[in-house]
């Protein structure tokens, strides 16, 4: 299985390829339960927690400015893709439409079907993490999280929550589905954070 569809990097690609990670052409799907079908225009991004709450509809997203940014992205699961492009609202533009509570210093991402996953507020607001609707110019694909999700490339991509429905600000961190269930609280791909005892 490695050698037909995953490749073993020579060496780590001037720093892109993290420890332990073998290099793919495919998107592999992987998901906790199956893929959520629904249409775009049933897209809602509730924030809630220590934010004014507010609702960005599909429309609401695509009123924003839309941003096309490629950069390499890794699973947890050992594989990672070079050179991914993807569209959609910078995460920073979205902030600005936010009243955000000085108090807030995480962030929960929700999903339809329940499912969640953390983030600091630093990690979140990174200048090149995207609702993304788009990749490859092509809208994105059920079984990769269409019609949006979050893209945050410098962790491992379970941090990057497919259909995404909503962002709760919080004065502290707290574990979300996976990482009650054993993954790291951070999971930062360059230092092998897998596993809450890395």
């Amino acid at each position: 299985m490695l050698g037909k569809f995953f490749k073993k990097p020579a060496d780590d690609m001037g720093g892109r390829v993290p420890p332990g990670q073998s290099l793919t052409a495919r998107f592999p799907v992987l998901t906790y339960g199956p893929a959520q079908n629904y249409n775009a225009s049933e897209v809602v991004v509730r924030i809630s927690g220590l934010a004014g709450e507010k609702t960005f509809t599909w429309a609401d997203l695509l009123a924003l400015p839309q941003t096309t940014l490629t950069y390499d992205i890794h699973c947890v699961t050992h594989w990672s893709k070079l050179d991914t492009e993807w569209t959609g609202v910078r995460v920073a533009d979205l902030m600005a439409h936010i009243d955000l509570d000085p108090a807030a210093t995480h962030v929960m991402q929700h999903s339809v079907g329940g499912y969640t996953t953390n983030l600091s507020l630093e990690d979140f607001t990174r200048p090149d993490n995207l609702l993304a609707h788009t990749f490859g110019g092509e809208p994105l694909t059920a079984e990769h999280g269409g019609p949006l999700r979050l893209v945050v490339p410098h962790l491992y991509f379970w941090k990057s929550a497919k259909w995404l429905t909503g962002l709760e600000f919080m004065a502290a961190d707290q574990p979300g589905f996976w990482e009650k269930n054993g993954y790291h609280m951070r999971g930062d791909p360059f230092k092998e954070q897998r596993y809450d005892d890395d």
